[in-house]
């Protein structure tokens, strides 16, 4: 039990009332070592290429990507996550791009880990990037058939596993999913291929400027693939009980290391995970909430830099290990490194 003075003879704010004090009382601290760097690749030959929903984020071309890298192992970034910007022409309905060997995902993975070897690359697990519908999955009767998505997802994370992957991440919350994976990887002589679950994804609205920055904002037509519907596969967002029961089958399949997205609004899914099953647990900021920063500070409401640290060190204080970003290495200058 905790217990507490009565005032005056107590009084809190003694412990506020210079820098030093509050740093040495400071309950939760952000370092660069929580973070990991969520960044987007496009296979064109233009260097940069401005992502307008997400002011001071590009698409990197693979050479770019490959110094982004360098600028991470330089800056302390633990980690990258890798997300694609398909060129249309190579999208079908089967997402078959997402098993090219060749393909952008594993070219960007084979040069940054050339650049910068000591960097962990994760890289996400879906065919959303890859369809041109636009679905994490394949359709069969305007329904999203999940086992047959498995069966390529398993595909998929081994050959970017072969490419020089550290980190899997498989995004699309089909069911059973992790374990076909872990199955796929082991058989593979993968063993040591970390699998970080999106094992409590919610239906958000927050998704948006990502999909501009990887072009996979329209989604087709049919009973299930209505405009920005994929509630059918991701977590309805007024539920808690039912992120422990995914994130509990995931544990079960082999997950080494878990994540919640969207971050800020689901600051309460990142305690319970945590404190329910006490694995690596993540918090991904994602590009809305990015961008509603970017936003505000861009209009002179808040500031930024403020924000951003802010933004962070609360999910540290509701018990995440680290956080995936696009703020990664703006927080790790600000963070003095």
């Amino acid at each position: 039990m905790n217990y507490t003075g009565k005032y005056p003879s107590s009084r809190p704010r003694r412990l506020r009332q210079s820098d030093w004090v509050r740093r040495l009382t400071r309950e939760h601290r952000l370092s660069v070592d929580d973070l990991i760097w969520a960044l987007v690749v496009h296979d064109g030959a233009e260097d940069e290429i401005t992502v307008s929903a997400m002011p001071g984020t590009a698409r990197l071309s693979v050479r770019a990507a490959a110094n982004a890298a360098k600028r991470a192992q330089k800056l302390g970034i633990p980690a990258i996550a890798v997300f694609p910007h398909v060129n249309s022409a190579k999208k079908d309905a089967s997402g078959r791009e997402a098993l090219n060997d060749k393909g952008l995902v594993c070219e960007a993975v084979r040069a940054m880990k050339d650049s910068a070897p000591d960097v962990g690359i994760m890289v996400d697990v879906a065919l959303d990037p890859f369809t041109d519908h636009g679905h994490d999955g394949l359709l069969k009767d305007d329904r999203i058939a999940n086992d047959d998505t498995v069966k390529v997802l398993v595909e998929q994370a081994i050959i970017q596993t072969r490419a020089g992957a550290d980190i899997v991440a498989p995004s699309d919350m089909m069911d059973g999913r992790v374990g076909a994976i872990r199955a796929g990887l082991d058989g593979s002589g993968f063993q040591d291929t970390l699998i970080m679950s999106y094992a409590a994804k919610y239906a958000s609205a927050f998704y948006g400027p990502y999909r501009e920055a990887i072009g996979s904002g329209k989604l087709g037509s049919g009973a299930v693939a209505n405009p920005g519907d994929k509630r059918t596969y991701q977590m309805d967002f007024a539920n808690t009980d039912e992120a422990l029961r995914e994130v509990a089958m995931d544990v079960a399949e082999g997950a080494d290391m878990l994540l919640v997205k969207p971050g800020l609004p689901y600051l309460d899914i990142v305690a319970r995970v945590k404190q329910s099953f006490g694995l690596p647990t993540y918090a991904f900021q994602v590009s809305g909430e990015y961008a509603m920063i970017k936003a505000a500070s861009g209009n002179g409401w808040i500031d930024e830099d403020r924000a951003v640290i802010e933004s962070l060190t609360a999910f540290k204080r509701a018990g995440a290990d680290g956080i995936v970003t696009y703020f990664a290495p703006k927080a790790a200058e600000l963070l003095g490194v």
